[in-house]
């Protein structure tokens, strides 16, 4: 997106349109990472359903021990 910038006969409003631009451009990229940021904890949260039964039907203080109490578990050695 190329845009065109005329500088006004007064410094002061050539001023306050940067700023505006830098403010509008800010906003745009804090939309843009919230955005990400919420695509990240759908899939997330996709796969956790996937990979652990019933966690549909929880609530999120039976996930939380759920998952802390799976974080706890020492790791058992494998059987071979």
């Amino acid at each position: 997106m190329s845009q065109r910038i005329v500088v006004p006969d007064d410094p002061e409003k050539a001023f306050r349109q940067a700023m505006h631009r830098l403010e509008e451009q800010q906003a745009r990229d804090r939309v843009k990472e919230r955005k990400k940021r919420t695509r990240r904890l759908i899939q997330e949260g996709a796969i956790l359903e996937k990979a652990v039964p019933g966690v549909a039907q929880m609530d999120l203080k039976q996930l939380e021990d759920a998952l802390v109490l799976a974080a706890e578990e020492p790791k058992k050695p494998n059987a071979n």
